[in-house]
């Protein structure tokens, strides 16, 4: 297999048959013998975007082809294969938490013949979606079924973002996956692929299926209570009152499970704080940011909704950056406790909502986090969550980029908040310490001297941003394992080890990897 990389082709390509664009365009034309395309991306830098693209191509003889043409050089794909274990194990490993970590961990066991129970405390994603649905439409908050808990993990109600920054071969593994069980071929070549909330939703259940048909075992509305250990070493669990005898436990918990973060504290797990970030969504109109990024060819048929990733360093040391940008997307009320006010961002596949939404973050470090208590990070998490419910009577606080930088009164503009159940307009900047504060608006300002319109007045910021990541961290080996429990395995975005749907999903297979005996 030979791979061209750096095929420029322009916005009006036909993808449905560049492979016979391409086989002309190539000496000699008869030896190529089929074209794949490897990576697709939209390069907007100069004035006129375009796509910028490789290829794979089976070829009669590569070193004749390779002589011909100078930008090709072998490429040689190694499949993932997921492994059977030789070994019957006496009790079945436990999966705590069905996120990306989650039903890859127990995938990779069940692909095994290891027979994993999985235990969640949320509930299926059907009954999920319903319970989301009314909660949007006004209804009771169930903290064990909303954004955040449930088949899937807070992941399912997203943008489905795919792109990652790890360098892993089982990435590729993770995508073929996502595919398999329901999603579209274009996350395997796209060069920021995504699934889309509403495909998400398909892919879980299918995962969940093909765990269940391979032996495995997932329970719903199964909540971890307490851990057994004998020595050093797991032994069992109690999950919603009933016993499961297990010498290997993976948590893959989840950034928000704050219960299970004080049942591993109390038991003893050794712990420390970690680096998060806080802040605000803010959101403008997609058509807005479409014509910053992609100027008069913001409308071409062949580009989809303009993204951005942005980040600053300020003068005071700290980092303002973006994180998890939804083009046509929704912000959403991520609450998972009652009294507390949470956001998050959300789109479908088709990315066709008037508004793009993105957090804005700024870095916390543990010293910023008051005493010396582990749990640090999430107390303050929670105490401005909880200040964001009361301040609002229960409604997201809102407000303009205008009235937050101190330049117009704080009113609805062109772009219209889009969280749901309700807002209240309110200066969000009063829900946060002021180096905080004060950074969301340095930043803002430096962000709109990169994209024309970042800073518009009518821009708007819902509040508060809290769970784009873990504040802690469950210490662990190279081995995986918990660094003073024997068996027990932290893996994923909770235990402080990814930072996003493809890196929690790889981090999953890794650990399930550790008690594979072939």
């Amino acid at each position: 297999m030979v791979k061209i990389d750096g095929v420029i082709l322009p916005l009006d390509t036909d993808f449905t048959n560049v492979n016979n664009m391409l086989k002309k365009t190539i000496e000699p034309e008869n030896s190529v013998v089929s074209v794949r395309l490897f990576r697709k991306s939209v390069d907007a830098r100069g004035s006129i975007p375009h796509f910028s693209c490789s290829f794979l191509l089976e070829v009669k003889d590569e070193k004749k082809f390779l002589k011909k043409n100078k930008k090709g050089k072998i490429f040689n794909e190694f499949p993932y294969v997921f492994k059977k274990s030789a070994v019957t194990l006496k009790n079945r490993p436990v999966v705590v938490g069905f996120g990306p970590a989650g039903m890859f961990a127990a995938l990779t066991l069940a692909r095994a013949g290891m027979n994993p129970i999985v235990i969640e405390r949320g509930c299926d994603i059907d009954t999920r979606t319903e319970d989301v649905k009314e909660f949007f439409s006004g209804g009771k908050l169930k903290e064990n079924s909303n954004i955040q808990f449930g088949e899937g993990g807070a992941g399912t109600f997203s943008d489905g973002k795919l792109n990652t920054g790890i360098k892993d071969f089982r990435v590729r593994a993770v995508l073929e996956a996502f595919v398999e069980f329901g999603a579209d071929r274009d996350i395997l070549y796209e060069a920021k692929p995504h699934i889309g909330t509403d495909v998400l939703r398909l892919v879980v259940k299918n995962i969940r299926k093909e765990i269940i048909k391979l032996g495995g075992e997932v329970r719903f509305n199964t909540c971890l209570e307490n851990i057994f250990v004998s020595g050093s070493k797991v032994v069992g669990i109690i999950a919603s009152d009933n016993e499961i005898k297990t010498d290997y436990l993976f948590l893959c918990i989840g950034h928000s499970a704050r219960d299970t973060y004080r049942l591993i504290k109390n038991k003893g797990f050794d712990m420390c704080r970690k680096p998060f970030a806080v802040g605000v969504r803010i959101e403008h109109l997609q058509s807005d940011i479409d014509s910053a990024l992609y100027g008069r060819y913001a409308s071409h048929k062949n580009l989809s909704a303009a993204d951005y990733k942005l980040a600053v360093h300020l003068q005071s040391g700290r980092g303002v950056y973006t994180f998890c940008m939804c083009p046509g997307g929704y912000v959403i009320n991520a609450s998972s406790e009652s009294g507390g006010i949470v956001t998050n961002g959300m789109s479908y596949k088709d990315r066709n909502g008037t508004n793009a939404n993105s957090a804005l973050l700024v870095g916390v470090s543990p010293e910023d986090i008051a005493g010396y208590d582990v749990l640090g990070g999430v107390y303050f998490q929670r105490e401005i969550e909880r200040l964001a419910y009361s301040a609002c009577g229960g409604k997201a606080p809102v407000c303009s980029v205008g009235y937050f930088l101190g330049r117009t009164e704080n009113q609805i503009g062109r772009v219209k908040p889009t969280i749901k159940p309700g807002y209240e307009l309110f200066n969000v900047g009063k829900l946060f310490p002021d180096y905080i504060t004060n950074s969301l608006k340095e930043g803002i300002i430096s962000m709109g001297n990169k994209i024309n319109g970042f800073a518009d007045d009518e821009a708007i910021l819902t509040a508060p941003e809290m769970r784009s990541s873990s504040p802690v961290r469950i210490l662990r080996q190279d081995s995986m394992q918990s660094v003073n429990i024997e068996g027990v395995y932290p893996c994923g975005e909770g235990a402080g080890y990814a930072g996003g749907i493809v890196s929690a999903a790889v981090d999953g297979i890794k650990a399930a990897e550790k008690i594979i005996i072939i």
